[in-house]
């Protein structure tokens, strides 16, 4: 077992009966600041060369929220295009995980999802949700937009329903939403009936063939191969954004809320 542990959260791995499950936790809403998307896209990386995982089930603590998005704290601090970059990169590098990992990864999505949170459970191959995980991406709000995780929205939903999301950036949308463009694969009426499904599920993958798994992620992520470069140029927009005069004062206003 894995331990990433910090006063403000933490990122564990463990690995059983050939299920890799990773799990994070932050106490503002599993929002998660550069140290523990770091750690989050490691523990990825990790269980797609650990031969004893065949799966990987992702995960966060708590009932309220599956994750809140990257951390406001660090957004507010933002100052220059350089630190700018770094932040929206650290999405950026799990997606990247999630993408480039040979396993299969099964997303567990308890609550709601925000920002970057909608982008992880896109980012997975197959997310099981409870009936209150809504979603929203809130990013036009404050003067920036869904630039890093679009790519990944985008491709499980459509452009419609991106679109629909991004502008529309004040509304949440419920999980039966989300299930019906195809965010989500599966939705339950309570987290103990979620967590069931993806118990059955991941034992299931866990019995498969590895490499008939491997082959199958490739195909599902081809014309993906472009995604570390796209991604970065869509963390350094982002950045950009975030220097100008209305997000300053829009995420003023926020932090004040």
């Amino acid at each position: 077992m894995t331990i990433s542990n910090t006063q403000q959260g933490y990122v564990t791995s463990i690995i059983e009966n050939n299920i890799a499950t990773i799990e994070f936790f932050h106490p503002q809403g599993n929002s998660l600041p550069g140290n523990l998307l770091d750690e989050l896209a490691n523990a990825v990386i990790s269980a797609g060369v650990n031969n004893t995982a065949r799966v990987i089930v992702l995960r966060s603590a708590g009932v309220k929220a599956f994750c809140a998005g990257a951390s406001f704290n660090e957004l507010a601090a933002i100052d220059t295009e350089t630190t700018g970059t770094t932040f929206f990169n650290g999405f950026a590098k799990v997606i990247n995980a999630m993408r480039a990992t040979p396993k299969l990864v099964i997303a567990r999505v308890q609550g709601k999802c925000v920002g970057g949170g909608v982008g992880l459970a896109a980012a997975a191959d197959y997310a099981i949700a409870t009936r209150g995980a809504d979603i929203k991406l809130s990013e036009l709000e404050i003067g920036i937009g869904p630039f890093v995780i679009g790519p990944a929205v985008e491709r499980k939903i459509g452009i419609a329903a991106f679109s629909q999301l991004s502008i529309n950036a004040a509304n949440w949308y419920s999980a039966g939403w989300a299930e019906q463009k195809g965010l989500y694969a599966e939705v339950h009426e309570t987290i103990e009936m979620t967590d069931a499904a993806v118990k059955k599920l991941s034992q299931r993958l866990a019995g498969y063939n590895p490499q008939a798994m491997a082959e199958l992620k490739a195909m599902l992520w081809q014309g993906t191969e472009h995604w570390d470069e796209l991604l970065h140029e869509r963390a350094t927009i982002s950045g950009r954004l975030a220097l100008s005069e209305f997000a300053k004062q829009a995420i003023a206003a926020f932090g004040r809320k």
